[in-house]
This record gives structure tokens, C-alpha cells and sequence, in this order.
């Protein structure tokens, strides 16, 4: 190439950086899906409406292997029988292509439906940090119309928070109490420590006086009250990417490392449960996610 020709510097180092960047976004997609924080339907609507983004540059098998359980036979085998060809990216693929491989995800792993029939009873739960807190608490301060379920627990209360409004904090013998007199919806011990509980009564009086309840709870718990309670709404609270989740945890402070990598092992069995849930909602903007699970409240009590 003649020196007329080359591109300037300052252009040849921006091209760098945006392929670096580019990359990087892959990268962390591929995170996302093998974490399962978000679905591979989702990056696949992602590549079909924006070919240029990081779903739509992915390579087809890079796509496939970043799955759980996929290795590089059984990816290769999908490829045949998809009839897709080892270079095509996602957003490239035609639309018998597509629609192969969109057949093929809902076989694996189907997207959630909700169930007919559900209540104004919405139980929110994600994997730690994710934000559940904050978004319950963001619903509480913004629509008093609703009631906060307060859960007992017997964990000892962090700075800041108030027993009677964040949690009811009791000792050991007083749980055990509660659990023997049916006090309880659910409880759960957590991270192989705490135990943490949902009293029975205050929910059950507003349902009964037409109120809308958010439940913000484990997953261990959630799955407790869709048995006792099998019209309640179940909401899965997501992260934004699980790079997000690891920085929110480690920014939280609150826990030491082997505790965090404690937690992020745990996270990624909780992740893997999400499509058991009705909803998915993710905590991206905490104002917009709280207004998104009051929308189905409200939708659940029309």
C-alpha cells in the first residue's frame, strides 16, 4: 500500500480499539450465556434485530460451545443437522437458518410461559447481588398501595438496617417456634448459614382485603411458596451481565472472599433455575425494573 493510501494513524488506532471493544463485548456475552444470565433466545433476538452488536458479529459455534454442556462434538453435530455453516455468525444467518436454530433452542430449553390463573401474590428472587433489595425497597418507598412482605431471619442485621422494617431479626429459638406454630409460608436456610422465613398472617390479610404482596425472597424460598401457594406469581430478577453481578458483589463489601466465592458458585445454580420462574425482569435501571414488577401486579389483579 503507498503511503497515499494508508490510513492516518489516529484512524489505524481507533479501528484497533473498536475491534478490542468489539471483542471484549463478545467476550463477555459468551460469560453471560454459559452463566446463564441471559437466555440464548435472547442473543439470538439480539442478532436478528442488530446485526453489527455483539450478538449479531458472534460466531455461530462460538455461540453453541459458550452453552452449557456443549463441547465441540456435539457442536458439531448441531452445525450438520442445523445445516449451518461453521463461519456463519448469528446475524448473518438467512431465515431457514434462524428458524432452525431458534426450534432448536426452545427444544433445549424452553423460554418461560406464565401460568393462567395467578394472583396479585408476585414473589421476586435472583441470584445474590443481583439487587432485589433495592428494587423491593424502591416499590415500597414509590407505591404504598403495595405490601413489602418483612421476612424473619436469624442472621444479624447489617449496618443500616432496622429490624421491623428490613427484616425481623430473632434468635434461633424464636424460629424454631414460629416454624412449629405454621407461622411461616416458607423458610430457608441460605448459603448453608442463616435461616430466613416469610410470616403467614400479614400476607394473608391483605390478599383477602385485595391488596397486591411482593414476596422478596431466596429461591429456595420461592419454590416453597409456589407449593403452598401455586397462584403466586414467581419473578426472576436478572443481572445485567454476570461481570455486573461479580463487581455489585464485590462493591457491596459486605462479605469476605471466600464468602463472595461462596456466593458466585451459588449464583450460578440459582441462574440455571430461572426458566422455573414466570417472569424474568432485568435490574439494569432500578426505578424501571421496580415499575416492571408492579406492572404485573397490576395485570395479575385485573
Amino acid at each position: 500500500m503507498s503511503e497515499s493510501v494508508r490510513p492516518p494513524e489516529v484512524d489505524r488506532v481507533a479501528a484497533s480499539r473498536k475491534a478490542v471493544a468489539a471483542r471484549r463485548a463478545r467476550a463477555s456475552l459468551k460469560r453471560d450465556l454459559s452463566t446463564r444470565v441471559v437466555t440464548p433466545q435472547e442473543v439470538l433476538r439480539r442478532a436478528t434485530a442488530d446485526a453489527q452488536s455483539a450478538a449479531g458479529t458472534l460466531r455461530v459455534p462460538e455461540f453453541l460451545t459458550a452453552l452449557p454442556a456443549i463441547g465441540e462434538g456435539k457442536r458439531d453435530r448441531i452445525l450438520a443437522e442445523l445445516q449451518i455453516s461453521p463461519v456463519k455468525r448469528l446475524g448473518g444467518l438467512g431465515s431457514r437458518q434462524r428458524d432452525a436454530l431458534s426450534a432448536w433452542l426452545e427444544r433445549r430449553s424452553p423460554d418461560p410461559r406464565p401460568r393462567p390463573g395467578r394472583s396479585s401474590l408476585i414473589v421476586l428472587a435472583g441470584p445474590t447481588a443481583v439487587g432485589k433489595g433495592t428494587v423491593a425497597a424502591y416499590i415500597r418507598d414509590n407505591h404504598p398501595d403495595v405490601l413489602l412482605s418483612i421476612s424473619a431471619t436469624t442472621r444479624a442485621p447489617r449496618e443500616g438496617e432496622i429490624d421491623g422494617r428490613h427484616y425481623f431479626f430473632v434468635d434461633d429459638a424464636e424460629f424454631d417456634r414460629m416454624i412449629a406454630d405454621g407461622d411461616l409460608l416458607e423458610w430457608a436456610t441460605v448459603h448453608g448459614t442463616h435461616r430466613y422465613g416469610t410470616p403467614r398472617g400479614p400476607i394473608d390479610r391483605a390478599l383477602a382485603q385485595g391488596r397486591s404482596v411482593l414476596l422478596e425472597i431466596d429461591m429456595q424460598g420461592a419454590f416453597q411458596v409456589r407449593e403452598s401457594e401455586p397462584r403466586a406469581t414467581l419473578v426472576f430478577l436478572l443481572p445485567p451481565s454476570w461481570d455486573e453481578l461479580v463487581n455489585r458483589l464485590v462493591g457491596r463489601g459486605t462479605e469476605s472472599e471466600e464468602e463472595r466465592t461462596r456466593r458466585l458458585r451459588t449464583a450460578r445454580t440459582e441462574l440455571a433455575a430461572q426458566g422455573e420462574f414466570d417472569f424474568r425482569i432485568v435490574n439494569e435501571d432500578v426505578a424501571e425494573a421496580a415499575e416492571q414488577v408492579v406492572d404485573l401486579m397490576q395485570a395479575s389483579a385485573r
